[in-house]
């Protein structure tokens, strides 16, 4: 009787309040999906860091006539000295720390920027002589390129060493701040959602204000007739959640995997493991922050 009771009220307070309830449920799905949003972008950028970290390369930059850099003094690196960078290279100290290297001379440089920057006007600029010839080296561990830069600095003929994940980590932090701005607009819009179920409830519980009066007359503790209108602001914002999780999967579903991962075969994206993991957060997320609003509401209803 009792949950046959709670049950009535919830499904008429629902009803009373319906263009609020929508409300609560469009609010709640917005805020829940730039919450996921910024989840699944923070799972990129940790699967795309993995990837590419372990797959970063150093580059050892030629002197070239134009070469300004270390002991270059526009002087191209004549044979001896491509000849000692890759003894430097081959030599008992590096070999156990290189995985692989090779050599790029600039015709092969020059091939590689047209297909880079193709269909832009600056490959009508360049022409292979302003390109350096380079050595391109991966590390067994990509974190040990001081030894690299240890070993070639003052070398002969090397204009400069760069470790590509300095590149990389420019990339990564500007994906960061867009997966910190995600979870900003997220948590001002969870804010908004909050208020507003704050408001409902309190709404709801003042349309049937004299129902209230009655069942406190009679006896009924200040938790059953709380219960309803909880339960009221949490399956408002649970269908909102579910939404949200249905939003999450459909972005890793047409976008990620249906897009990205045609467009970009060479990058590895985020599978649907990610959206499924972000489920539970968002349900999660939405009960509590529905079940603790509406008990601060009608909480502080009941003592007026």
């Amino acid at each position: 009787m009792r949950l046959g009771f709670i049950l009535r009220e919830v499904g008429t307070g629902l009803a009373r309040n319906a263009s609020m309830v929508v409300s609560i449920i469009l609010v709640t799905f917005i805020s829940l999906t730039f919450v996921g949003t910024a989840s699944l972008l923070q799972a990129q950028i940790n699967e795309m860091r993995g990837y590419w970290f372990d797959r970063a390369q150093v580059a050892i930059y030629l002197c070239t006539d134009f070469s300004t850099l270390g002991g270059c003094d526009q002087q191209q690196a004549t044979p001896d000295q491509i000849r000692g960078v890759e003894a430097q290279l081959e030599s008992s100290s590096l070999q156990p720390y290189i995985e692989d290297y090779y050599f790029e001379d600039r015709q092969m440089a020059y091939d590689n920027f047209r297909e880079q920057f193709a269909g832009s006007q600056v490959v009508d600029l360049v022409s292979p002589e302003f390109l350096p010839e380079t050595f391109w080296v991966s590390l067994v561990d990509p974190t040990q390129t001081d030894l690299i830069f240890e070993a070639m600095a003052g070398l002969a003929g090397v204009e400069s060493v760069v470790d590509q994940r300095s590149y990389l980590d420019e990339i990564f932090a500007l994906l960061n701040a867009g997966s910190i701005t995600a979870v900003a607009v997220a948590a001002l819009m969870l804010v908004a959602a909050a208020l507003l179920i704050s408001t409902t409830i309190r709404l709801s519980a003042f349309s049937r204000r004299r129902e209230l009066g009655i069942m406190r007359l009679v006896g009924a503790s200040n938790r059953f007739i709380q219960t309803p209108f909880i339960l009221e602001g949490v399956v408002a914002a649970l269908v909102g959640a579910v939404l949200a999780s249905g939003a999450v999967w459909a972005i890793v579903h047409y976008f990620v995997r249906g897009y990205l991962v045609t467009e970009l075969p060479t990058t590895v994206f985020i599978s649907y493991d990610a959206a499924f993991a972000t489920m539970p957060l968002l349900i999660g997320t939405g009960i509590a922050l529905a079940a603790v609003a509406s008990y601060a509401s009608i909480s502080r209803y009941l003592r007026v």
